[in-house]
């Protein structure tokens, strides 16, 4: 399993555009093979933080769907990013 986990700061007041224009992308991933999760969410403290969190069954499947990267609307509002790709060799309940 491949998890994708990170922060993307946005531009000072844009972070509800942000996640409008990213609405119709998420439902799209999470029905593509190989998704086993995929979020893109605003952080309760931070008000132009926007944090990700995605599943993967395979490093195939992460490839295939990552393409060219987020649209040029999406890409404009990013200021900066932190997320990292965790290669997960197990796991199980919490």
């Amino acid at each position: 399993m491949i998890i994708v986990s990170g922060r993307l700061y946005v531009r000072p007041g844009r972070r509800d555009a942000f996640l409008a224009a990213s609405l119709a992308a998420v439902k799209q991933v999470r029905r593509t093979a190989g998704c086993l999760d995929f979020v893109v969410a605003a952080d309760p403290i931070e008000p132009d933080r926007v944090n990700v969190y995605e599943a993967w069954e395979t490093e195939v499947a992460l490839e295939d769907f990552r393409g060219a990267g987020p649209s040029s609307e999406l890409s404009a509002l990013i200021l900066r990013a932190a997320v990292e790709r965790h290669h997960i060799q197990s796991s199980g309940p919490a």
